[in-house]
């Protein structure tokens, strides 16, 4: 059968044309109710309540449900079992060196590997960021960071490095700096009165600078002026600040150093206890190790160092001078640091000779022939500081005393660390390793706190001491930012002879509910926060 050439046209093109199919069911994703859900870990909260069994749900940067009973799997986008590891708040270090360098280690990996998850920023001889506003709002980093008014940069903007007291117009002008600071979010005052300039402050200015911080509700925390024949002085200096400025006060890296001052810590304690008794707000926080470190110029008086390094240098030409800078220098040795054993000195960084970073001031003399005593070391230190100073380990504590401060009901936990890259230089351990030390060392192995105590001294009492809403509790509502790890294990690794080594047993570290660290890497994200002030809003002076 023929058919007509219309319809074979017609049916030609229907033929090219693409053929209809029956609808597909399409599937929009169900979103879930969690982002994360963390599944049979036992719950160390940070306010020193019980550990507990709970799951956890993670939703953007908040911790929305903790429940005793079982979540279920199906609602969380990622689900994570850790049974048998520890979840508790991140870890909050009272003070570290990272004021203006953060930004040169935004993953901050020595902090991070340490389950720290917030550092305040306490400058003591530090120069701080300015203006800070600028700064703080740049960085794009690991951590939460809160930042503080340094008195040692307000006081070399107005001064420089002169050994006296400001006048009235000058103190004015150091106020301004703090007030400027202050409004643009600091915590409060920082004073790091050991070193120079800072020194040469008298009580009475620090006072007046504290109480400009004290008036946006700051606190003040403070590097004592002396932490060894000077302690009790010192503590009762930071109390009386903390009275006649109407400010809550901090004590970083409290210890009894020097040998002479060991046991003093039941003296120094006793002083903080009284403070607080009559109604002051005294608070201390240490590093869980026997041994400083600073810079070689706290083996001097630091009169000596007015002016700068050329009139150093010229004080050491004069005979007269010299002789009463060796005097001090044998009365500071003695009691306030090391002693005559010159081994009791380890080198960081010796920028004249690197090849002894890491070795003992004992070791260069030896080298050259001289005997391990008090006079070779004077004359070796000053030598060194000449041609530049060192940084240095200095053992000269007892653990008795680290004990002792650790239990204080008032006590919390830094590093006093410094920001740095793995296998550069010769730090102090602390800096990779204070937070899980106390963990294994003092928890664990000692059994002198209990866990529970342990993490809040590094979580919820630091985030009251500065009003980190949200932070240092496991809550709902809280910010996500989470430490897991686990109680057996964990365990720090950096030694004084080999420090660049990380700790072991944490297994993630989350930040404003973003992993930072997951199953043992570092994620590359960067969710911290910059914390502003004013730390005690309550206690501002209308």
């Amino acid at each position: 059968m023929k058919y007509p050439a219309q319809l074979l046209l017609a049916l030609s093109i229907f033929a090219c044309q693409p053929q209809q199919s029956e609808p597909e069911e399409t599937s929009t994703p169900v979103a879930k109710e969690y982002d994360i859900l963390f599944k049979g870990g036992t719950i160390v909260d940070g306010t020193g309540n019980a550990a507990y069994v709970a799951d956890v749900a993670i939703k953007d940067d908040i911790i929305v449900v903790i429940s005793t009973d079982s979540l279920s799997n199906d609602e969380a986008t990622e689900v994570m079992d850790i049974s048998g590891k520890i979840l508790s708040p991140g870890f909050i270090d009272n003070h570290a060196h990272i004021q203006s360098t953060i930004h040169e280690h935004p993953l901050a990996e020595n902090f991070t590997r340490q389950g720290i998850t917030t550092i305040m920023a306490t400058l003591h001889s530090h120069n701080q960021p300015w203006p800070l506003d600028e700064y703080a709002s740049s960085l794009v980093v690991v951590p939460n960071i809160g930042f503080f008014a340094g008195h040692t940069w307000t006081r070399k903007q107005v001064l420089g490095l002169e050994n006296r007291a400001p006048t009235a117009e000058e103190l004015e002008e150091m106020k301004t700096y703090v007030d400027e600071t202050m409004k643009q979010g600091a915590l409060g005052l920082s004073t790091g009165l050991l070193y120079i300039p800072a020194n040469y402050a008298e009580t009475e200015e620090i006072i007046e600078l504290a109480k400009v911080a004290s008036s946006y509700g700051g606190v003040y925390v403070t590097h004592m002026r002396n932490e060894a024949t000077g302690l009790l002085h010192s503590v009762r200096e930071t109390v009386r600040i903390a009275a006649e400025a109407n400010i809550p006060a901090q004590i970083n890296h409290h210890k009894a150093a020097g040998v002479g001052q060991w046991g003093w810590s039941e003296h120094s304690l006793a002083i903080i206890d009284s403070a607080n008794n009559a109604g002051l707000d005294i608070r201390h926080d240490l590093y869980p190790y026997t041994a400083s470190s600073t810079s070689s110029s706290i083996l001097f008086p630091q009169w000596a160092f007015a002016g700068g390094r050329d009139q150093f240098a010229q004080r050491l030409d004069n005979a007269d001078t010299r002789a009463q800078i060796i005097t001090d220098m044998r009365r500071i040795l003695t009691t306030d640091r090391t002693g005559g054993d010159l081994s009791r000195i380890q080198f960081r960084v010796l920028p004249s000779d690197e090849s002894y970073n890491g070795k003992r001031l004992s070791d260069l003399a030896a080298d050259r022939g001289l005997p391990n005593n008090l006079e070779t070391g004077i004359e070796l230190v000053i030598e060194l500081q000449l041609k530049g100073g060192f940084s240095a380990i200095y053992h000269a504590m007892d653990e008795r005393d680290v004990i002792r401060i650790m239990q204080h009901p008032l006590a919390m936990i830094e590093t006093d660390g410094d920001p740095v890259s793995y296998g550069v230089g010769f730090p102090h351990p602390r800096s990779y390793g204070a937070f899980p030390r106390v963990l294994a060392r003092y928890v664990r192995e000692l059994e002198v706190i209990t866990l529970e105590e342990a993490v809040r001294k590094m979580t919820s009492m630091p985030a009251d001491q500065f009003n980190l809403q949200g932070r240092g509790r496991i809550a709902e509502g809280a910010y996500a930012d989470i430490v897991i790890f686990d109680a057996e294990t964990i365990e720090d690794k950096a030694t004084f002879v080999d420090p660049h080594r990380y700790p072991v047993g944490i297994d993630h570290v989350m930040v404003n509910g973003k992993f930072v660290l997951k199953n043992g890497a570092l994620t590359g994200e960067r969710p911290g926060q910059w914390l502003k002030g004013p730390a005690r809003p309550g206690n501002v002076q209308l």
